[in-house]
């Protein structure tokens, strides 16, 4: 809502224009609009040479305030978001598709899906509520197979969109710029005025609410003669006014909001999924191009985060812990180390609070992300029997190179972008949501010990012979070098079912004593005993009573198990009996 009270009522709807590059986004939004912005239709110079849009561009629509969004007058603006479909500008797509309420997907209907449109549907789903799918370029097919050939491609994105959540969405065919970009003005667009319809019927009333701190996306800084500076952006939470003061948190910077403006019209306030431009004073434009600027004080730049979060299906491959991604957290992109991690097996159907983070229990490190794909292949057939449980939550722990300026609880995207561009695959791996963000440079050693990630270690050793009926003597559980003593009081157990307790190190090679606090069962004491015979009759060279009584007899070794686990960020290490 804009300018006050006294002002007829302006709905802001944002509505992204997505799709493969080449596809007709520039110009369909042309053909759209009736007000461009300042950073509209290809502005930038090396945008207009390479034929590209290099940018988020925004300009925009407006209509009659629609029947279903309520009484009275008012206007319905759509704010374009023209996203660029080059496969390398893929962060900035991602930063436009946080500011969405409603995607375009704009599809060349000579060529179908193509590797973008099929990263900008991913997107779409995770950032997105409602979509129309436009079937750009109906001029390029001949007059007389132009029907059958819609329809061909209607029902093929019909099936495309069939298990995602935009299945059964509209889809609109048109032709934004007929003959081409060379083309002259004078050719109109075909089918644009029925997609402005739908447009007005899939619009809804997003929830706003000017409460909170003040945080804009800006997209766009430069300055204006004896103005000052302007920057551009969409507001992503709470209201800004005329004399606010606002942070510019990567520069630590803060100033006072002189004049606003929306679409060229003058405005005193604006509120969350508003496009404004704010004008301040003494501020250089290029030290910001892009970023946040926020209720001063309100943002924190973090090292490191805890995420919860999803793989995304199409991404082909495992999610391996220590793997770096590119990791897009509000309007910046960063590489970052991962390592997942998810609830201990008992606690795996319990369900989880949303967007709250429990320090208080324990977790399981994972070497990767586990998924239906990362089941190992004898766990496979029990999969296929329903045995093997998935957790219903895992989380992350994300290490940023450098440090991220952010809102809490924001959206955060991880993806492979030096991926080669050409390959026809994926590259967005995984979305999440920032749960808990570290900004002390030194949290390994203030944060991370607070945060209870175990690995279970399991080590298996035998029973070398007996010493009496309540000890054993145990080897090849230990290398030679390792000190036993740290080990002294663990339980372990035998493959016979004895329970026993590490009692301590016994000679030199590695070898321990164990303490069987119930005595050994007489059974296992036989076979231990026969064990030892064995081994002395061998000892003695009588080699060939051996071989022919172990072809009659072969005495299976009682095997020593050790469990225990231990907690990642632990600095003594300690090992842990349940």
């Amino acid at each position: 809502m804009a300018a006050g009270p006294a002002a007829p009522r302006v709905l802001n709807v944002n509505v992204g224009v997505l799709g493969h590059i080449d596809s007709g986004k520039t110009a369909l939004a042309r053909a759209l609009s009736t007000t461009g912005s300042t950073a509209a239709f290809d502005r930038a110079p090396q945008s207009r040479a390479r034929g590209i849009t290099l940018d988020l561009g925004f300009s925009c629509l407006r209509t009659a305030l629609p029947p279903q969004l309520g009484p009275g007058p008012g206007e319905l603006q759509f704010t374009l978001v023209d996203c660029p479909g080059h496969a390398s500008l893929i962060r900035t797509i991602i930063g436009g598709a946080q500011i969405i309420d409603l995607m375009m997907l704009v599809i060349d209907v000579t060529k179908g899906m193509q590797t973008q449109s099929a990263e900008c549907l991913v997107i779409g789903q995770i950032a997105c509520q409602k979509m129309v799918v436009v079937l750009n370029k109906i001029d390029l097919l001949p007059e007389g197979k132009r029907q059958s050939a819609i329809e061909k491609m209607t029902k093929k994105m019909q099936k495309t969109l069939e298990n995602t959540k935009f299945c059964g969405c509209p889809i609109v065919a048109v032709a934004a710029k007929p003959g081409g970009p060379e083309a002259p003005e004078s050719e109109n667009p075909l089918g644009v005025s029925e997609l402005i319809e739908v447009l007005k019927s899939q619009a809804y009333l997003p929830s706003r609410d000017p409460s909170g701190h003040f945080l804009m996306a800006v997209d766009h800084c430069f300055s204006i003669k004896g103005q000052g500076t302007v920057m551009t952006g969409t507001i992503l939470s709470g209201s800004v006014s005329l004399g606010d003061n606002v942070e510019i948190p990567a520069l630590k910077v803060t100033k006072k909001v002189k004049s606003m403006q929306m679409f060229h019209t003058p405005v005193t306030y604006a509120m969350q999924g508003d496009r404004v431009g704010i004008c301040v004073t003494q501020f250089d434009p290029k030290l910001l191009e892009r970023g946040l600027i926020c209720t001063p004080e309100s943002l924190h730049t973090i090292h490191a985060a805890i995420i919860s979060l999803k793989k995304i299906q199409y991404f082909r491959g495992a999610l391996q812990t220590k793997a770096k991604f590119h990791i897009t957290v509000g309007h910046e992109t960063v590489m970052g180390r991962v390592m997942f991690f998810s609830p201990a097996p008992a606690d795996f159907n319990e369900e989880i609070q949303e967007n709250v983070f429990n320090f208080e229990k324990d977790y399981l490190y994972q070497e990767e992300y586990l998924s239906k794909d990362s089941i190992s292949s004898e766990n496979k057939e029990n999969d296929q029997a329903g045995e093997v449980q998935l957790p219903r939550q895992q989380w992350a722990l994300l290490e940023f190179e450098k440090p991220v300026t952010c809102p809490k609880l924001c959206l955060v995207i991880g993806s492979k972008l030096d991926t080669d561009i050409h390959a026809n695959t994926c590259r967005l791996a995984f979305h999440g949501v920032l749960l808990q963000g570290m900004e002390d440079k030194n949290y390994t050693e203030t944060f991370l010990p607070k945060l209870k990630v175990y690995k279970l270690k399991h080590k298996e050793g035998q029973v070398e012979r007996v010493m009496d009926d309540y000890s054993v003597i145990g080897r090849s559980l230990f290398k030679k070098e390792t000190n036993i003593q740290i080990f002294v009081g663990l339980k372990v157990k035998l493959s016979t079912g004895e329970d026993g307790v590490i009692d301590g190190g016994f000679g030199q090679s590695g070898k321990f004593k164990i303490r069987i606090p119930d005595g050994l069962k007489p059974d296992t004491k036989m076979l231990l005993t026969v064990a030892s015979k064995k081994k002395s009759k061998a000892g003695k060279g009588d080699t060939t009573k051996e071989d022919e009584s172990s072809k009659n007899d072969s005495v299976q070794p009682v095997t020593i198990s050790l469990l225990f686990k231990r907690y990642v960020f632990d600095t003594q290490k300690k090992m842990i009996q349940s």
